[in-house]
C-alpha cells in the first residue's frame, strides 16, 4: 500500500520542480527590430504571463522541452491526488491563528534569516544582496554557487512556511525534503541519509555512519516525549551532530526545527550573524564532548530563540 508521507514528498519534489520550470504557451512580441519571449501559463487557475527573455534558438526549445515535461509532472500530481483521497488524506484549509501569526512572523524574518543561515555557511553575501535574491532580483560580485544556495535556502523556508506543511507534523519525510531541497543543485544525493563516512572541520569528531531505520526511530522517540523549545533543540543537535546526510546539514537541522516551532506556534530559532563565532566554538565542544550538551542548548534558546509575543 502506497505510503502517505512518500505520497506527500514526492508530491512537493514534483510541486518544487514545476515552480522551478520555465514553461507554457510561447507568445513573440517585437520592439525595436528584436523578439522576445512571453509565457502564458495557469497558476494556481489564474492565467498568467511571464517575461522569458530576448528570443533565441536555444530558449525557444527549451521552453518547448518544458512544457512537455510540466504536462507529464502535472499528469503525475493528478495521480498522486487521487491516490491520497483514495487514502482518506485531507489536505488542510486553513491553520490555527497562532500558527497562522508564526508564519507572518516566519514571512518578516525571512530575508533576515535566510541572511543569518547563508553567513553561517560561509556565503559570501551582504544583507542587501540576500534581500535581492530573495526578491527575485539579481546581483553582482557573487559566484553562481552562493547565489544558489540562497535561492534553495528560501524555497526551503518557503516550504515550511506553506499551510500544509503547517499542518503536517514534522517527521524523517519533511526532514529529508528539507535537505533535498537545500542541496537541490549540489549533491546528487540530497534527501537521501548518507552512506560514506563524513568529517566535521574544526573538529575531531567522527560521526558514525547513519541508518534509515534508526533515524526513523531516533526521531520518532523525540517527538514522542519531548516538547516544546526543548524538542526544537534537541532536532538541530540530533541533525548536526548525526551528520545525517552528505551536506547541508546545519541548514537542514535550522529549518526542520523551524518546520516544528512554527506547527507549535513557538516562534524561531535562527544563529544571529554576529554569534557565528561563538556559536560555532559551543558546537564543537558539543561534538567533542557529550557533556558540554548543556552549553549549546543554552546557547540556542538565550540568542537564537526568536519568540512569539
Amino acid at each position: 500500500m502506497p505510503n502517505i508521507d512518500e505520497l506527500l514528498r514526492e508530491k512537493n519534489q514534483l510541486l518544487e520542480q514545476l515552480k522551478s520550470l520555465l514553461y507554457g504557451s510561447i507568445e513573440l512580441r517585437e520592439k525595436d527590430g528584436k523578439q522576445y519571449i512571453y509565457v502564458h501559463y495557469r497558476l494556481d487557475g489564474v492565467l498568467t504571463t511571464k517575461y522569458a527573455g530576448e528570443y533565441s534558438d536555444v530558449l525557444y526549445n527549451l521552453i518547448r522541452n518544458n512544457t512537455e515535461l510540466a504536462k507529464n509532472l502535472k499528469k503525475r500530481l493528478k495521480e498522486i491526488n487521487k491516490t491520497l483521497k483514495e487514502l482518506n488524506y485531507i489536505e488542510a484549509e486553513g491553520v490555527d491563528e497562532k500558527v497562522a501569526i508564526n508564519i507572518d512572523l516566519a514571512r518578516r524574518y525571512l530575508v533576515d534569516s535566510i541572511y543569518k543561515q547563508a553567513m553561517l555557511e560561509g556565503v559570501a553575501t551582504t544583507y542587501s544582496d540576500t534581500e535581492t535574491i530573495v526578491n527575485g532580483g539579481k546581483v553582482k560580485d557573487m559566484t553562481a554557487s552562493d547565489i544558489n544556495k540562497v535561492i534553495n535556502l528560501k524555497r526551503a523556508w518557503e516550504f515550511i512556511m506553506s499551510i500544509d506543511l503547517a499542518n503536517y507534523p514534522t517527521n524523517y519525510a519533511v526532514l529529508c525534503q528539507i535537505n533535498q531541497i537545500v542541496e537541490d543543485g549540489f549533491s546528487l544525493t540530497a534527501g537521501r541519509i548518507r552512506s560514506v563516512p563524513v568529517t566535521i572541520g574544526g573538529s575531531t569528531y567522527i560521526p558514525p555512519i547513519p541508518f534509515e531505520d534508526q533515524v526513523k526511530q531516533d526521531l520518532y522517540d523525540m517527538l514522542n516525549n519531548e516538547e516544546g523549545i526543548d524538542l526544537a533543540i534537541d532536532l538541530v543537535l540530533y541533525v548536526m551532530k548525526k551528520q545525517l546526510f552528505l551536506d547541508g546539514n546545519k541548514r537542514t537541522a535550522i529549518i526542520f526545527a523551524n518546520h516544528y516551532l512554527i506547527s507549535h506556534a513557538l516562534g524561531l530559532v535562527v544563529v544571529p550573524a554576529e554569534q557565528v563565532k561563538e556559536y560555532k566554538k559551543v558546537l564543537v565542544s558539543y561534538y567533542e564532548d557529550e557533556s558540554k550538551k548543556g552549553d549549546i542548548v543554552n546557547f540556542l534558546k538565550e540568542k537564537c530563540w526568536i519568540k512569539m509575543k
